[in-house]
């Protein structure tokens, strides 16, 4: 883990939290794509059960998060995202490894995810354990109208 890297979990729609992570949002996601979050769409699933956003910090500077709904013992990764200035240094490992124990803690024994098919982010996922499961033809659609396909993988987290 990076020196000083501090990472928070809220389970509530904190407002500083939430302005944390929009601020690692908008430069985080290349806006060709259209995979960014509005603040109203982040504070909407943050209103939802069993969902919870962990923030990355140094100091008081927000690096990356990571933001995962739960329901029952299944969860999901629904955004997981490092600051383009402080990629490459093990952040979105550490956020990934913190909120898979996250979940085991709370009694979850699988974790899924989707990810844009040439996303550099699925060579981690495939690294902690995730396996593929299946791909969506033409799932998203970026702002310039192109096609992107969507892979799903899973991550069995049974003892």
């Amino acid at each position: 883990m990076m020196p000083n890297l501090l990472l928070d979990t809220y389970e509530n729609g904190d407002r500083n939290a939430l302005a944390d992570a929009m601020t690692v949002m908008v430069s985080a996601f290349d806006p060709s794509f259209g995979e960014a979050w509005t603040l109203p769409q982040l504070a909407g699933v943050m209103m939802m059960p069993g969902t919870w956003l962990t923030i990355a910090r140094v100091d008081a500077a927000s690096l990356g998060f990571a933001l995962v709904r739960s329901v029952l013992d299944e969860c999901e990764l629904l955004l997981l995202a490092v600051d383009p200035a402080w990629r490459g240094r093990g952040i979105g490992a550490t956020l990934l490894r913190d909120t898979l124990r996250t979940a085991r803690r709370k009694g979850i024994i699988s974790m899924n995810l989707e990810v844009r098919a040439n996303n550099n982010a699925i060579k981690l996922y495939e690294t902690i354990g995730f396996e593929y499961v299946h791909r969506r033809p033409g799932y998203y659609r970026g702002n310039d109208g192109q096609l992107h396909d969507a892979l799903s993988f899973r991550l069995d987290m049974r003892p």
